[in-house]
């Protein structure tokens, strides 16, 4: 009896620490994904004030 109940708080333990590891992983998606759009903002940036101005006159923006 006591073997029982021991395997079921176990099982129970391992089941939170699946959904904390799920938990870890979505949030680590969603942490690269921000972190990739902030990449491919930073590679359309104007590169000096010209460009700015340039980009401006065009309405780049």
């Amino acid at each position: 009896m006591l073997t029982i109940i021991l395997f079921l708080f176990n099982l129970r333990r391992a089941g939170e620490r699946a959904g904390r590891a799920a938990e870890r992983f979505e949030n680590l998606e969603r942490t690269h994904a921000i972190q990739r759009q902030m990449l491919d903002a930073a590679s359309r940036r104007p590169r000096n004030r010209d460009d700015l101005l340039e980009r401006l006159r065009e309405g780049g923006f």
